[in-house]
């Protein structure tokens, strides 16, 4: 009997074996798939400062008229992480067993935050400047796979990204009358480049890929139409940093 009931046991072992291989609904055998994704964003910007960043800002409203002192000097320009969420579609094209080609277009809704310590009629005041925004994220991706193991896989993915601002204009009507309500403008339209690592996990009917990546805007965001402001004064170039968490069903 104990031969038998061996036999039975290696048998059942087997079977569940070759099922779970085939988890996934058969996913990587296709040459194009698709899927969605859900994602969490942390961003943050990150500033290059000018030589005199510090000195006192003039606010030249007239131009019959001398500049007026704004504020006294700058303290402190620093940012503070600020979290968003994405939903978007994956488009993803087998190169090889061990690579794949990614497309994902995703809406993004993000704020970013810059903080100035000012000093203000002598006094010191921090003022907060929020950037909202609403993208629409163009990621072109290469994913590097290692060999499945069972129902796991491992990956590492790099590429790069384009990014549009769709939200409305009128987050840009400063007001002309205060030279400390004004917007931290940024552009409309960046690149940014992109790395990060991931894991495909098979379920029976289809693979979810939790990922973590990390951008980083490839030129100078900041714009001021030609007319610099008490926030936009003080930087050389301000750069954007994105650190995603993503879960991918495919």
């Amino acid at each position: 009997m104990k031969p038998k009931l061996y036999l039975l046991l290696v048998g059942i072992f087997f079977l569940n074996a070759a099922k779970a291989q085939n988890w996934g609904g058969g996913i990587d055998d296709n040459t194009l798939h698709f899927g969605f994704t859900f994602q969490y964003i942390s961003s943050e910007f990150k500033f290059l400062k000018k030589r005199d960043w510090t000195k006192p800002f003039y606010d030249k409203q007239d131009e019959t008229l001398p500049p007026i002192k704004a504020t006294d000097t700058l303290n402190a320009l620093y940012s503070k992480t600020s979290p968003g969420f994405g939903i978007g579609l994956l488009v993803n094209l087998k190169v090889s067993e061990h690579s794949d080609l990614r497309f994902t277009p995703t809406l993004v809704f993000n704020d970013r935050l810059a903080y100035y310590d000012f000093n203000v009629n002598g006094a010191p005041a921090t003022i907060e400047r929020r950037v909202q925004a609403t993208m629409v994220d163009l990621p072109i991706s290469f994913k590097l796979k290692s060999d499945r193991r069972n129902n796991f896989r491992a990956y590492m993915i790099g590429g790069a990204k384009y990014s549009v601002d769709i939200s409305s204009k009128k987050k840009t009507n400063d007001d002309p009358n205060s030279a400390l309500e004004k917007f931290l403008k940024n552009k409309r339209g960046f690149f940014s480049a992109e790395a990060g690592l991931g894991m495909d996990l098979y379920f029976e009917y289809f693979k979810m890929s939790p990922e973590i990546k990390l951008s980083y805007s490839l030129n100078n965001i900041l714009t001021d139409g030609g007319k610099p402001s008490a926030f936009s004064q003080p930087i050389d170039k301000l750069m954007l940093r994105h650190v995603t968490f993503s879960l991918f069903f495919e």
